[in-house]
């Protein structure tokens, strides 16, 4: 199986939310996922775009996605968030993942981004494994924060 890695399309983008779906499955999450393709469309390619994404292709199939943004750290500079990492169930383990990776890696290279930020369930042991063995930091003293759309709404200001 060859594989190449590529920024992704707006006609990757109903494959890469399959993916999405598959990696929510997995996180036991299925039912939290709100978005469309359509959303993801133009979030990607709108008038103002905020995320981008590689994908891996084999034989024009979409076999994995890394899904990216920048951030800005105003103690180190820019950085790349990974929102999603994902290979398709079947073909894990085949070195997709860390092709993906390596994608992100040189992007933050070109970019002369100071970090790569991603999250990871603390009960994901595969992917934690994964990621200790490419020698990445496993963060234990933040928290993460956040409103959720309802809590957005009802926020009350001043």
């Amino acid at each position: 199986m060859s594989i190449t890695i590529r920024k992704g399309t707006a006609k990757d983008l109903a494959q890469v939310f399959e993916l999405v779906k598959e990696l929510a499955e997995y996180e036991k999450a299925l039912h939290e996922v709100e978005n469309s393709v359509e959303r993801m469309t133009e979030d990607a390619f709108g008038e103002k775009p905020i995320f981008e994404f590689f994908v891996a292709e084999a034989d024009g199939k979409i076999e994995g996605t890394a899904i990216f943004y920048y951030r800005y750290s105003t103690w180190k500079g820019k950085a790349i968030f990974l929102e999603d990492l994902v290979v398709r169930k079947e073909k894990r383990g085949a070195g997709i993942g860390k092709k993906l990776l390596d994608a992100i890696v040189q992007e933050a290279k070109d970019v002369d981004a100071r970090q790569v930020m991603w999250q990871v369930l603390d009960w994901n042991e595969p992917a934690i494994n994964f990621y200790k063995k490419l020698g990445a930091n496993l963060d234990e003293e933040w928290i993460n924060c956040k409103l959720e759309l309802k809590q957005i709404q009802e926020y009350k200001m001043g």
